[in-house]
């Protein structure tokens, strides 16, 4: 049974005031009533959130949090007090605590942060830590170019975005590469660019050229049937025009207009338009 995680425990006795959870080595977790189901019944094997209750025993939930042990994740501080910070944590019974150590900033009420959550080896309870440096780049990234990793978003800069790289690494994505919005807290699917001598990584929310052109390539078919088979915007329009419509660089937008018109699925001229329509 593991602390902070999810576990597929099988229901093992019922009682008056829930259920009572087994896992292979015979631990036993409380399931409280107001989890169970009338569908529920002894030897059922569910899944559940085990986290600790505020006298440290173990408890289970079918809830969801926003984040499990080994995670990091935007979470809004719902109280401070003497012994830290409390963030909303998505479950009903129990709020995070990120302790007044583990705060890089004085946390006020009201405002979100980004947190590790991670299982405190002294206390055995599970808490936050906004101090994210410490549990990144610890092993040597070993991405190759173009790999599909999954980040999420911690800070906006000049540059673009400082992001965290599969749970593990410091990232960046640069401002020209973005092409959508981001906000902090987002969780995208980006690609790798190339690792850099820091052991940083250099990522881009834009798909593989490929990809990412045949799916452009597409967008501006939708927009052609959509727009009596005529669009304004040529490989010789302003940049931001382009972009504003479809969220994409000239030159990609030149590339899916080139290859339609081989298709033989437009015509290019002062205007772009479909053929036969």
């Amino acid at each position: 049974m593991k602390i902070g995680e999810y576990n597929e425990l099988r229901i093992n006795r019922m009682v008056d005031f829930g259920a009572y959870l087994i896992d292979d080595d015979t631990h036993e977790v409380l399931l409280p009533k107001r989890y169970l189901t009338p569908e529920m019944k002894v030897g059922d094997m569910i899944r559940v959130f085990v986290y600790n209750d505020s006298e440290n025993r173990p408890v289970a939930t079918t809830e969801e949090p926003n984040a499990v042990v080994g995670d990091f994740a935007l979470m809004r501080v719902k109280a401070v007090n003497q012994v830290g910070a409390f963030l909303d944590w998505g479950l009903l019974a129990k709020d995070l605590l990120v302790p007044f150590s583990e705060q890089r900033v004085d946390m006020k009420v009201g405002r979100s942060y980004i947190v590790r959550v991670y299982l405190d080896p002294a206390s055995e309870r599970i808490v936050a830590s906004a101090k994210l440096a410490k549990f990144l780049n610890k092993t040597k990234p070993d991405y190759y170019h173009r790999q599909r990793v999954e980040v999420l978003a911690v800070q906006r800069s000049d540059l673009g975005y400082r992001v965290i790289v599969n749970n593990a690494h410091w990232g960046q994505i640069y401002q020209n590469e973005t092409y959508q919005d981001v906000n902090v807290g987002d969780r995208l699917t980006a690609f790798v660019k190339q690792v850099r001598p820091d052991g940083k990584v250099d990522v881009t929310l834009a798909k593989i050229e490929k990809m990412r052109v045949d799916d452009l390539g597409d967008r501006i078919l939708d927009y052609l049937k959509t727009h009596n088979g005529e669009m304004a915007l040529t490989d010789k329009s302003d940049p931001d025009d382009i972009n504003k419509a479809f969220q994409c660089s000239k030159k990609d937008f030149k590339k899916a207009l080139g290859l339609l018109y081989k298709q033989q699925i437009v015509t290019l001229g002062d205007t772009v338009k479909l053929v036969n329509n």
